[in-house]
């Protein structure tokens, strides 16, 4: 691999990741305070606690798929550039075939 290779870096400062920790957690405990002191009957409190439940499982499912796609990616496409290196440079235009 030529030098001007890194290993990618974190994209996320760590303000990002607390603004997105808190924003989460905010949201998670409004959404659960408004469902627990909405005035219906217990099983339509249930039925909208397991939906969100189910909901936020989903939503971090989604983005470890996304993540394993994208890292996936990188990889191939870091393995294909690596591979073009090593055949550019035992690509010799001067010799003659044969030799």
């Amino acid at each position: 691999m030529s030098s001007d290779t890194k290993a990618p870096s974190s994209p996320t400062t760590g303000a990002f990741f607390a603004q997105a920790a808190l924003s989460f957690g905010i949201a998670l405990v409004a959404t659960t305070v408004g469902i627990a002191v909405l005035p219906v009957d217990p099983w339509v409190r249930a039925f909208l606690a397991i939906g969100a439940l189910y909901t936020v499982t989903s939503a971090f499912t989604l983005a470890k798929v996304i993540r394993d796609r994208q890292e996936d990616t990188a990889v191939a496409a870091r393995i294909d550039r690596a591979r073009m290196e090593k055949l550019m440079a035992e690509h010799d235009p001067f010799r003659t075939p044969g030799t």
